[in-house]
């Protein structure tokens, strides 16, 4: 007795001085969320658990990497061989990057197919956006650390094409690699930006991401508002508190991750040269170019648009034309009906083209040109576009389902 007394006491003082409490209560045991999530919904917290993972794992890494040109390819080989059980936190790393663009990827794509940015959450998707280009920025100068074949090259190549900005192009690409090659100078600030800048914005990001979505509710697969509908004590019919019911219901799909993300690590962490490229292997030879030089998968869709138009600048400008877009989406689509259940066939034959297109640029942008090839990435970055064009033009006025007024 006196020592739950004493807890409470404990806790008390801390609530006078720190919304500890309150916190908990706003954000967990009484943040109302829809009561019909399904498995799209894991995606969220599994993207948190990874980012935590790979800040974790990242920490132990910084503790034997040397941002050295001379010294970074040989001590990735010391943790892996020499280091107790540095392999391990290597591959969990490595891994992690991957599994992060595929929770993120599915988290976006479940934004899409239950309309999660119309109004009122438009500054919940721009937010998740910037998060997203913070992990592409995030795992590009990463990527340049084990200093290997392919991380050289690509790094080269990657930054290349900013030089095709009119003007400005080539002093900004020598202000980025901070040399007229990717060099010693090219790894110690993407190490710096790699381990502290990119990380610091990340989760200042996460944390104004989950604010927004606290602040204006979780969307849900019907796209109706539960707090149209209330209670007499302004608590939503159709929500249930996050904590516990959902925060048990995550640890099935954390449980489920962790088994598939455990035998990729410890079975096939390179995952047939697609995790870690084979050209990644081999030091880093500023004269020795690859034989095929390509991303790493979760950067291949962009880079197919890139190579599938032959003008360098407006392939540039396509490519990063194809994330802006992205941006735009919650006006683009001028839809009134939110969930993919209540819109007409044409929308979801649009989503199966964007997906089909997004899928195939993936895997052409990670195999060597031919005319063939090219050819297909055109038609799959005019059915990228496309997704974005026939959506503006059919929303407004699209043939869709009536809506019912609660969740099913």
């Amino acid at each position: 007795m006196s020592e739950n007394k004493n807890s409470n006491g404990l806790l008390g003082w801390i609530d006078a001085r720190f919304p500890l409490t309150k916190m908990f209560e706003e954000h967990l045991s009484k943040y109302y969320a829809p009561k019909n999530f399904n498995f799209w919904y894991f995606f969220g917290s599994l993207a948190l658990l990874v980012l935590v993972m790979q800040i974790v794992t990242g920490i132990f890494l910084t503790m034997h990497y040397k941002p050295d040109g001379e010294l970074a390819f040989s001590s990735v080989e010391y943790i892996m061989r020499d280091v107790d059980w540095g392999w391990l936190i290597r591959y969990l790393h490595s891994t992690g990057s991957s599994a992060f663009f595929i929770v993120v990827y599915l988290h976006m794509f479940r934004a899409l197919i239950y309309g999660s940015y119309h109004k009122p959450r438009e500054l919940i998707w721009l937010f998740g956006m910037f998060i997203f280009l913070a992990l592409m920025a995030e795992a590009f100068m990463g990527y340049l650390l084990p200093w290997g074949q392919m991380s050289y090259w690509g790094a080269q190549v990657i930054i290349s094409l900013f030089g095709a900005i009119p003007w400005v192009g080539d002093e900004l690409t020598l202000w980025i690699r901070g040399d007229f090659v990717v060099s010693d100078a090219t790894l110690n600030r993407f190490f710096a930006l790699h381990v502290v800048a990119v990380p610091i914005v990340l989760l200042m990001l996460v944390v104004m991401h989950i604010l927004a979505l606290h602040e204006v509710g979780s969307n849900n697969p019907d796209g109706v508002e539960i707090k149209k509908n209330k209670d007499e004590n302004g608590i939503p019919l159709d929500g249930i508190p996050f904590h516990p019911y959902y925060s048990v219901k995550d640890l099935v799909g954390v449980v489920v991750f962790l088994i598939l993300f455990s035998v990729v690590v410890f079975f096939m962490p390179e995952m047939g040269g697609y995790f870690l490229e084979h050209a990644n292997f081999v030091p880093a030879n500023q004269f020795k170019t690859p034989e095929h030089i390509a991303p790493v998968w979760y950067f291949t869709p962009f880079y197919a648009i890139l190579r599938a138009i032959p003008d360098k600048l407006l392939g540039v400008i396509a490519m990063f034309g194809s994330i802006v877009l992205l941006f735009l989406l919650p006006w683009i689509d001028r839809g009134k009906v939110k969930s993919v259940r209540y819109r007409s066939t044409t929308f979801k034959w649009l989503l199966v083209m964007l997906v089909v297109s997004f899928l195939g640029l993936g895997y052409l942008g990670a195999l060597p040109v031919t005319e063939t090839r090219t050819l297909f990435a055109q038609i799959f970055s005019v059915g990228y576009f496309g997704f974005f064009v026939i959506l503006w033009m059919i929303s407004k006025n699209e043939t869709t389902k009536p809506v019912p007024e609660r969740v099913r």
